[in-house]
């Protein structure tokens, strides 16, 4: 999905979600987001900075979870989201596979000569 893309300084986005921009800072250093920095080196924080940081106030102030909680989380949740692209890369592929497959044996049934079988295997 396509999104726009706004960017946001630090004091709107500590301002937006009720912190301190040193708590920003903080969950900079720590690798939890790496805002963009502008020409005169300025953070700005991308509508994804924003929600992962909500995530990551939802799971320290609501379930009380610590900041190496959080870094385990964020890590296993990035981990899920990598698979998860390469099960529909996957997919894709075998769809792709499959389709050829059926318009091979639909050219072997409609060919006008008689087409032999042969069985080729793949070596990897």
């Amino acid at each position: 999905m396509a999104r726009e893309h706004r960017l946001f300084m630090i004091s709107v986005v500590s301002e937006m979600l009720g912190i301190h921009p040193q708590t920003l800072r903080l969950y900079e250093r720590e690798g939890f987001i790496k805002p963009k920095r502008s020409g005169g080196n300025t953070r700005l924080y991308s509508e994804e900075d924003v929600e992962k940081l909500e995530m990551i106030l939802r799971l320290t102030r609501e379930l009380g979870i610590n900041l190496a909680g959080v870094e385990v989380i964020l890590s296993m949740r990035e981990k899920m989201e990598q698979m998860q692209r390469e099960m529909e890369e996957t997919s894709v592929q075998l769809r792709e596979d499959l389709a050829r497959e059926i318009r091979r044996r639909e050219e072997i049934r409609n060919a006008l000569v008689p087409v032999r079988r042969i069985v080729v295997r793949r070596t990897e």
